[in-house]
C-alpha cells in the first residue's frame, strides 16, 4: 500500500502518471512529493509507486 494525502492506496507498481490520471488529477496542475522529495513532472512516467511510500499531491488553485 502507498500512503497518498494521509490515505491507504493501493498504488504499488503504477507511475505516477498513471495515478494521477487514474484519480483525475491534472498532473500540470499539481506537485508531487514522495518520501520528503519532490518528484519533476519530467519524471511523472517513469518513477513508480512503491509499498511503504508516504506521497502528499499539492493541487495548485487559482482565484482572486
Amino acid at each position: 500500500m502507498v500512503t497518498i494525502n494521509g490515505e491507504p492506496v493501493a498504488a504499488a507498481g503504477e507511475s505516477v502518471a498513471h495515478y494521477l490520471e487514474r484519480a483525475g488529477y491534472r498532473a500540470q496542475y499539481v506537485a508531487v512529493e514522495r518520501n520528503l522529495e519532490i518528484i519533476p513532472k519530467s519524471n511523472y512516467e517513469t518513477e513508480l509507486l512503491q509499498d511503504g511510500d508516504t506521497v502528499e499531491i499539492v493541487q495548485f488553485v487559482g482565484g482572486g
